[in-house]
């Protein structure tokens, strides 16, 4: 394993093969793929930490998402990766719909985990409220309310270590690149999904207040040939909730998308 330092990124480097480029969510980092690390032995998997997240110092200037999908372009850059298979969470779903449709020889399959669409009216104001409440009193009180709002009753009930690990995550964020990413999540635009050529999975929780089962059926009709796959009792933090299950459908894609 290699950590890659470029500027104020961190990326995890490690294994060889096929790169699979893994993008976390909003309050993530590359730890929120770790335990589907174990099965992905044949490939180079890079995790980047995104500006303002994790280990990565928020850039001043960075601009919404597309600045953070740019970050991610130039990191591949800098790293010698042409193309790649991309697997994101939550937010960073978006920034792999963004890649994929602007820029198609560099994605070679989408794997979503948690996959959203650009937020309604509401769901805007309340991004930029989060942002508010981070920047004035720290990240405590959103990362219960996270754990409580995202996860399943039954991972919260069956499994405690997984509210452990989400709140965590958000303990360890910089407030103020969260609230920046609050910020760009409340401001986003759509990707244009008819230019998403790409095989591509979305795999949802029937228990994700945050990603529904039914925007997975929006998105999945928004991209051609995307298929759906339901996962039972599970919320939106689903490689934490169904470590085994995820990833089964992420091998099932890497490998149809080499066939």
């Amino acid at each position: 394993m290699a950590d890659v330092r470029l500027g104020s990124m961190v990326i995890e480097d490690t294994g060889t093969g096929e790169a699979v480029v893994m993008v976390h969510g909003l309050g993530g980092s590359s730890n929120s793929f770790q335990p589907i690390m174990a099965d992905l032995g044949d490939y180079r998997v890079l995790r980047p930490d995104l500006p303002g997240a994790g280990r990565s110092r928020l850039r001043p200037g960075l601009k919404g998402l597309p600045g953070l999908a740019q970050a991610i372009q130039d990191a591949l850059r800098a790293t010698g990766v042409e193309s790649a298979h991309f697997v994101g969470h939550s937010m960073g779903t978006i920034l792999c719909q963004y890649l994929a449709a602007s820029s198609p020889k560099l994605v070679r399959s989408l794997t979503l985990f948690g996959a959203i669409l650009e937020p309604p009216v509401a769901a805007r104001q309340g991004l930029k409220e989060r942002a508010a409440a981070a920047r004035k009193d720290g990240m405590a009180g959103i990362a219960d309310a996270v754990c409580k709002g995202s996860l399943s009753a039954a991972s919260r009930a069956e499994n405690p270590v997984t509210t452990a690990f989400v709140r965590e995550s958000l303990m360890r964020q910089d407030a103020a690149g969260y609230a920046h990413h609050c910020e760009a999540l409340s401001t986003m635009e759509p990707a244009d999904h008819s230019a998403i050529r790409c095989p591509t999975l979305l795999i949802a929780g029937d228990a994700d207040p945050v990603a529904p089962v039914a925007m997975g059926t929006a998105l999945k009709n928004r991209i051609a040939g995307a298929r759906l796959e339901v996962l039972p009792n599970v919320g939106h933090w689903m490689m934490i909730e169904a470590p085994a299950r995820s990833s089964a459908l992420l091998l099932e894609t890497l490998e149809a998308a080499q066939a």
